[in-house]
């Protein structure tokens, strides 16, 4: 089961979450209605290249990554969207497109858009495109240390 390490972490954190269940699906709208839930609570983690380091960056389903606003929060020349031949292997047992938004877990800087936290819970793939977490944005904030900024 690819979500393990990520269940693990939280455990271990004394995080409290939700599991979710639902249909295969791989865009975020998909996956948003597939498990019932406003597009706005649902993270979406994109795979990016800062200055050809990669990194995640995490935005609701409903937005898209601004790359001049994330540029700037990261303090870096250039910032690019990773194709998939980049990250296929950055994430060892999570589907590819599947990845949790803990940057921490794979040694990735994570970058989160300020507008997550305007809703109480997130949810975010948990490695399958068929399971999310839930937990608080709190929770979320206080163990992925995520850089806060406006990046959509």
């Amino acid at each position: 089961m690819p979500a393990r390490k990520l269940k693990q972490f939280l455990d271990d954190k004394n995080v409290r979450y939700v599991v979710i269940t639902h249909s295969p699906a791989y865009t975020a709208q998909e996956i948003a209605a597939a498990a019932h839930l406003p597009g706005r609570e649902l993270a979406k983690s994109v795979v990016v290249h800062l200055d050809k380091s990669p990194a995640l960056a995490v935005v609701p389903a409903t937005k898209q990554i601004n790359f001049d606003k994330l540029r700037k929060a990261a303090g870096a020349k250039k910032a690019s969207l990773a194709n998939e031949d980049d990250f296929a292997k950055m994430f060892p047992g999570c589907e590819l497109g599947a990845m949790p938004p803990f940057g921490c877990l794979y040694d990735l800087p994570t970058y989160a858009d300020e507008s997550l936290a305007e809703d109480d819970a997130i949810a975010f793939n948990a490695g399958t495109h068929s399971e999310l977490i839930q937990l608080t944005f709190n929770d979320y904030r206080q163990i992925a240390e995520p850089k806060i900024a406006p990046i959509t």
